[in-house]
C-alpha cells in the first residue's frame, strides 16, 4: 500500500461520535445488501458539533438497481449523480448522498465533469460503516484519487516565479474548487478548511506528491503529456460552468427526492453568507421555480458566488 493510501486508511478508521455510527447503521438498514460503505465528512466532522447541525453522509452502494429496484431513482442517480435524501436518527438530521462504487471511483478522478466529489474527499472523512474488507479497500482506492486530482489541477495554476509551500498548494486548490461550485461560503472559507487541521495537510501533501511521481514514473516517457497552464485554465473554466449548471439541475432533481430541499438551501446560504433570506409559501409549493427565482437574486447580491 502506498504512503498516501496508508494515510487515508488510518484517517478513515478514526473513531467518531457513537451517534454518528448509529446514524450510519440506520442508513444502511434502509438499503439492505446494496449498502457497501458509509462515509461521514464535512463541517460537522471538522467541528465535532452535531446537535442542531446538518450532518453529511455518502452512502456507497453496489449498484443503483440493487439500491432502488425498478424505481425511477435508478435513472436519476445514473444521469445526475448523486441522489440526495434527508435523514433523521436519534435526534440528529443529515443529508445522504448516494453513489455506486463505480461512480464513487470515477468522480474522484480528473475526468469527472464537476469537482463536487473529489473536492470533498481531498478533505478528511471517516468510514463509519463498511460491508466487508473489499468495500473498505475500494473506498480507500477511490478516495486516493481525490487529493491527486486536486494537486494535478492545482500545480499548473501556481505562480512559478514565487516560492510556495504545500499549505499554499492545498489552499489554492480548495479556492479553485469553491469557485467551481455554486456555493454560499465566503472566499476565506477555503482557507479555513486547511487552517482547521494544518498538520493533516502538511502530512498528506508530500504523500500526494509522491503518489503523482510514482504514477509518472510508471508511464511511458515518450507518451507522457504535460498539461500546460493554458490547458488547465481551460479545464477550470469548464468545471466552473459545469458546476453552476449541475447545481441547478441537482436542485431541480432534489425537489422530487428531498422534502424541504429549498428550505435547506436557504438555511445553508443564510448560515454561510450572513443573509436572512426567507422562503415564501409559494416557493415551497413550487420549489423548482422558487429556487430559480431565489438564486439569481442571491448571486447578484453577492450572497453566493
Amino acid at each position: 500500500m502506498s504512503e498516501l493510501k496508508s494515510y487515508i486508511a488510518q484517517e478513515l478508521a478514526q473513531s467518531v461520535d457513537p451517534r454518528v455510527a448509529a446514524f450510519a447503521a440506520s442508513i444502511t438498514a434502509q438499503y439492505g445488501e446494496a449498502s457497501r460503505a458509509v462515509l461521514f465528512y464535512g463541517s460537522c466532522l471538522r467541528t465535532t458539533e452535531l446537535d442542531g447541525q446538518m450532518l453529511d453522509f455518502y452512502l456507497i452502494v453496489s449498484s443503483y438497481e440493487a439500491a432502488y429496484g425498478k424505481s425511477w431513482l435508478v435513472g436519476a442517480n445514473k444521469r445526475l449523480p448523486p441522489n440526495v435524501f434527508p435523514a433523521e436518527h436519534g435526534g440528529l438530521v443529515a443529508k445522504v448522498a448516494v453513489l455506486s462504487e463505480k461512480d464513487f471511483h470515477r468522480l474522484n478522478r480528473i475526468g469527472a465533469s464537476a469537482v463536487s466529489v473529489w473536492a470533498r474527499f481531498a478533505q478528511p472523512s471517516r468510514l463509519v460503516w463498511h460491508a466487508d474488507e473489499a468495500a473498505q479497500t475500494q473506498a480507500i482506492e477511490a478516495i486516493a484519487g481525490a487529493a491527486v486530482t486536486l494537486f494535478d489541477m492545482t500545480f499548473p495554476m501556481m505562480d512559478i516565479d514565487t516560492e510556495y509551500t504545500v499549505e499554499d498548494l492545498w489552499k489554492r486548490g480548495f479556492e479553485l474548487t469553491y469557485g467551481a461550485e455554486l456555493r454560499a461560503e465566503r472566499k476565506e472559507r477555503s482557507d479555513s478548511v486547511v487552517d482547521s487541521d494544518p498538520e493533516r495537510y502538511a502530512r498528506f501533501g508530500p504523500a500526494v506528491v509522491a503518489a503523482i511521481a510514482e504514477r509518472e514514473e510508471a508511464r511511458d516517457r515518450n507518451l507522457k503529456i504535460v498539461a500546460s497552464r493554458a490547458a488547465v485554465e481551460k479545464r477550470w473554466r469548464q468545471l466552473r460552468r459545469n458546476g453552476k449548471i449541475l447545481t441547478l439541475a441537482r436542485l431541480a432533481k432534489a425537489s422530487a427526492t428531498y422534502a424541504g430541499g429549498i428550505d435547506y438551501l436557504a438555511w445553508k446560504i443564510n448560515r454561510h453568507a450572513g443573509t436572512d433570506y426567507v422562503i415564501k409559501p409559494w416557493q415551497r409549493k413550487w420549489p423548482i421555480l422558487g429556487a430559480l427565482v431565489m438564486l439569481p437574486r442571491l448571486i447578484m447580491g453577492g450572497a453566493i458566488k
